[in-house]
């Protein structure tokens, strides 16, 4: 099992920005998420085609299963 906290930002051109964080913490709750966001897009940290998130989207945490069927190793 893999999971993935998915953020979505609106950047400035009002198209979407995506972040994706592995291995997110079990016990996160919506506050804490959506705090860090704000912290994100107060620091403007992050930059795509000259453009800045600029407003909270969404997140939401991916739980997603693999299952090797062959391995070389």
């Amino acid at each position: 099992m893999a999971l993935t906290l998915q953020l979505v930002f609106t950047q400035t051109d009002g198209k979407d920005f995506v972040l994706a964080v592995d291995e997110p913490r079990e016990d996160l709750t919506p506050a804490e998420v959506e705090a860090a966001m704000e912290q994100i897009i107060a620091s403007s940290a992050f930059k795509k085609s000259g453009h800045t998130p600029s407003a909270v989207k969404s997140a939401r945490i991916i739980d997603r299963n693999v299952s090797t069927l062959i391995s070389s190793n």
